[in-house]
């Protein structure tokens, strides 16, 4: 996170889907944050060709999409970092661009490509971002509370990957913001340090802070989101809350078990019910209709082949992924341990 782009950006706070953000007051939730037709282009190159939703106040907001959808880019106009070519964007009620010096006290961004320099301490970084703002948070509290007192006189270049964005959570948040943008938080982080990441995550929404979070991890829009914007090739395909977008996906119902071997995938293919089988691992996943649980495992056991850790799924969000975006390319948009 470099030091020009944390201080001439502000962080953005999501809020709730529309289902499930609490009326306050009898009202819904107020808009934070509201996005109509932006467009951006880098000569040629349209990065955003049109977009448009609406964040909530306290929700944490989700911007999905594969590497190069144009995630980046939208954020960084919402944050005033770069111009909109077209469309409208309102931040807090005001133009991120014309009032930047205003929404810079109330928007904290951390973004996906910036580092300090290797030679700067985790205190020092801290101070020097306090000094941006007129009623900067506790740096001493926030470091403490995201988990980097040992850490404090250190040097940025000798922290590891997870103390490096709990450092970011840090400097988004020492301005006090009402919004944080969070970009590509967790690229590059092993299982546990992403999830100590998203709980993380979670405390700043308890803060008060709504949350925009721009991620191609699947399992992390799910786990964190309350409402997701799909984005592919600069537009918006859908969006809605995760398990909402995962129904919508739904093409039958779905059986995992323990694969039976090659034998059992042609029990069940001479199954009426069954329209496709999947392996992942040693698992087998069938979809199919009707009572799809008992007609396998019925079939399996005339087949003298035992169904093991027979249970049910619904479909996910990265079921909605695949189907509402261009199938060309899902390398990067997978469940951790699929990467």
């Amino acid at each position: 996170m470099s030091t020009s782009a944390l201080t001439q950006t502000e962080a953005l706070t999501p809020a709730r889907a529309l289902a499930v953000v609490p009326e306050l007051d009898g009202r819904r939730a107020a808009p934070v944050i509201e996005i109509a037709h932006l467009r951006k282009a880098y000569g040629t190159i349209v990065a955003v060709e049109d977009v448009s939703f609406t964040v909530r106040a306290g929700e944490i907001f989700g911007i999905l999409g594969r590497n190069g959808a144009g995630k980046t880019t939208t954020v960084e106009c919402i944050s005033g970092l770069r111009a909109a070519d077209g469309g409208t964007i309102s931040v807090l009620g005001r133009d991120p661009r014309r009032d930047r010096s205003e929404l810079h006290e109330r928007v904290g961004v951390q973004l996906q490509h910036s580092a300090l320099p290797d030679r700067m301490k985790v205190g020092e970084a801290v101070d020097l971002y306090a000094s941006f703002y007129e009623r900067p948070a506790d740096g001493r509290e926030l470091i403490s509370s995201l988990g980097l007192e040992a850490a404090r006189d250190q040097y940025y270049g000798k922290l590891s990957g997870g103390q490096k964005q709990r450092l970011s959570i840090v400097l988004a948040l020492i301005g006090r913001p009402d919004i944080a943008i969070l970009d590509e938080l967790t690229t590059g982080l092993d299982p546990e340090a992403r999830r100590d990441t998203w709980r993380l995550i979670e405390g700043v929404r308890d803060r008060g802070v709504t949350i925009v979070l721009v991620t191609h991890l699947t399992e992390e829009a799910e786990r964190l989101c309350d409402r997701v914007a799909l984005i592919d090739h600069g537009r918006v395909t859908a969006l809605d809350a995760p398990d909402a977008l995962g129904r919508q996906a739904a093409t039958g119902k779905r059986v995992r078990l323990r694969s039976a071997g090659a034998h059992g995938d042609e029990v069940l293919r001479t199954l009426p019910a069954v329209s496709a089988i999947e392996h992942h691992g040693e698992d087998v996943v069938v979809t199919g209709s009707g009572d799809l649980v008992a007609e396998v495992v019925l079939a399996l056991d005339r087949a003298g082949l035992r169904a093991h850790d027979v249970r049910t799924e619904t479909a996910s969000l990265q079921d909605a992924f695949l189907a509402l975006t261009d199938e060309s390319d899902h390398t990067t948009t997978t469940r951790e341990g699929e990467r």
